[in-house]
């Protein structure tokens, strides 16, 4: 494993960690507004806020202006098709079901992101990485089995979401070819943010996004920069790595919301989820080749350590 490819898996990794506690405070902060697309816009503005003065701050806005018309257009695209429809719908899911259930919808995001990745981007894997997907599937359908899971309006809409993050993680994959991840991430957060102000004047409800109290400030401010740190951490990951493995990783985000949800919300923590989570921690271990480097490393330096000690 090179160095850009580690510099790869350990982004996917924290944004796996900020995924699970994302979910998590977002069905508090959520709570706090009548309207869900409201709250959603009011956040994205936040974070498209924040990425921006990482673009000014880092002189990217060269970058910025050079970018060419068909690069431009890739931008709106993934604003429109990851940075507003799929927000209004998952928030409105997550609005009518448990966190929970909102996470394990999200994380079946690598198998939606696996089928339009094989065709469309043309990514290969290895036999146990292949193998690594079915065991991930196994632990993400033992976390939550269809006898405790309900497909309910919530569900159908946090699902509709995740197929649409999964067709933009496939264009933003391609741009990565040409653009930058700063600026991948701006053009989603920004231009969607911009939709989504279209569909708050549409539907007449653009007044509520001045309409802050100090806690909705406050729930406000940190989803803003939770969003921001996904974000940033997500496209400098699909940039080093191959989208599926990046979107496989993200499946222990789950088991993080849902740890989360037990300390702080039912105080009950869940046993049953203990099995799946190791299923799908080993999963993500041979996907991400992590283990195959260990035994690698290992079977390398073992033949060394022996010849010293003769």
């Amino acid at each position: 494993m090179g160095s850009i490819e580690k510099k790869g898996i350990i982004l996917a990794f924290s944004t796996a960690i900020i995924s699970g506690f994302a979910v998590f405070m977002n069905k508090f902060a959520v709570g706090f507004w009548d309207s869900s697309s409201v709250f959603t816009t009011s956040k994205n503005i936040i974070a498209a806020l924040f990425l921006t003065s990482v673009i000014i701050f880092f002189h990217k806005l060269p970058e910025l202006r050079q970018l060419s018309r068909k690069n431009w257009f890739k931008l709106i695209l993934i604003g429109f098709v990851g940075g507003s429809i799929p927000f209004l719908l998952f928030f409105k899911g997550l609005a009518l079901t448990e966190a929970t259930n909102a996470a394990f919808i999200h994380k079946t995001l690598f198998i939606w992101v696996t089928l339009l990745a094989l065709p469309f981007l043309k990514e290969k894997f290895s036999k146990i990485q292949f193998l690594s997907l079915g065991i991930l599937i196994a632990g993400v359908y033992l976390f939550a089995p269809p006898s405790s899971f309900k497909l309910g309006l919530g569900e159908f809409l946090a699902l509709s979401a995740t197929i649409l993050w999964a067709i933009e993680n496939v264009i933003s994959k391609y741009t990565l070819r040409e653009v930058s991840p700063s600026l991948v991430g701006w053009g989603r957060m920004f231009f969607g943010s911009i939709f989504l102000l279209a569909f708050l004047g549409i539907t007449g409800q653009i007044s509520g996004v001045l309409e802050l109290s100090m806690a909705k400030f406050g729930w406000l401010m940190l989803s803003g920069f939770i969003l921001f740190g996904y974000t940033t951490t997500w496209y400098a990951a699909i940039k080093h790595i191959s989208v599926t493995v990046a979107a496989s990783i993200l499946v222990i985000a789950a088991p993080i919301t849902a740890i989360l949800n037990s300390i702080f919300a039912t105080r009950v923590m869940p046993v049953k989820i203990i099995l799946p989570t190791f299923i799908m921690i080993f999963g993500v271990l041979f996907i991400s080749k992590l283990v195959q480097n260990i035994i690698h490393y290992v079977k390398r330096k073992l033949p060394k350590r022996a010849h010293a000690l003769q």
